[in-house]
């Protein structure tokens, strides 16, 4: 606005000098000899030091200008970096504990194969082997190539290979449904669609491990990044449903923390 100004200013200041100069020619033209008088309200040497100061003015501005621009770009990349290393973290954290819940479940299988009979024929030690307490089926513990899929897909996403990572967790999840690994598989795929800004697809990945996965450990998050999803949708009375099914059925995890929070900036914008 400054600049605007001071070019205006300076654009008046420069079509005023020439009006008396041409005046002043054409008396000289006509023959007439007229002494030289200054211009009513017109001092041409403080006209002449107020245009330099002006254009000095200018060309400071310009510099802060380039300055300023030089400083939002070095902050950008560095909160680009923020994001970037906060992503990281968290998806390592998430890996670390996974590993954790597979260390638990090949001690349970290894205890439950311990305590299988010692007569029993063939057949029925092979289906105790693959079950656990009444009835419930113990998932298989996870093929090499299995692993490498799933960590390959949790790989591009760490990267911001959002694209190729969703492709990744679909294949993965088509070929290895029951997988262990298949529940976190089909929540970062929400999540990849997520901050692709996929709202849609969001949602409909998220249910899904609402629905699919009930008993897993990512159903609060699932709801938490729903309530997200429905959020940036500006779907507000969703967005509150979800969030508050995370306060209340969740109460001690991290997710309703966050969601608690989400919650009141609702409550702040009138939603």
């Amino acid at each position: 606005m400054k600049k605007k100004s001071l070019i205006t200013g300076l654009g008046i200041l420069l079509l005023s000098q020439p009006a008396y100069t041409q005046e002043h020619t054409a008396d000289i033209s006509n023959g007439v000899q007229t002494p030289a008088v200054s211009r009513p309200g017109v001092n041409t040497p403080a006209l002449n030091r107020s245009i330099v100061e002006l254009l000095s003015r200018l060309d400071q501005l310009q510099k802060e200008l380039r300055q300023l621009r030089g400083e939002m770009e070095v902050a950008n990349h560095e909160l680009s970096g923020i994001k970037r290393r906060q992503r990281e973290l968290y998806l390592d954290v998430d890996r670390r504990l996974r590993d954790v819940e597979l260390a638990g479940f090949r001690s349970t299988a290894s205890v439950d194969t311990a305590r299988t009979p010692a007569n029993t024929t063939q057949n029925h030690s092979t289906k105790s082997a693959g079950t656990l307490g009444a009835g419930k089926a113990l998932p298989q513990a996870p093929t090499r190539d299995e692993k490498d899929k799933y960590h390959s897909a949790f790989n591009l996403l760490k990267e911001g290979r959002y694209d190729r990572s969703i492709k990744a967790f679909v294949d993965f999840l088509s070929t290895y449904p029951n997988s262990t690994y298949a529940d976190n598989a089909q929540y970062w795929l929400g999540e990849a669609n997520y901050v692709s800004r996929k709202y849609k697809a969001a949602v409909t990945e998220f249910g899904k491990v609402i629905s699919l996965f009930p008993d897993s450990t990512k159903v609060p998050d699932a709801m938490l990044k729903l309530g997200f999803t429905h959020y940036e949708l500006k779907q507000w009375g969703k967005a509150r449903e979800m969030l508050e099914g995370v306060v209340l059925n969740y109460p001690k995890s991290s997710a309703a923390k966050l969601a608690k929070t989400r919650i009141k900036r609702l409550e702040r914008d009138g939603h």
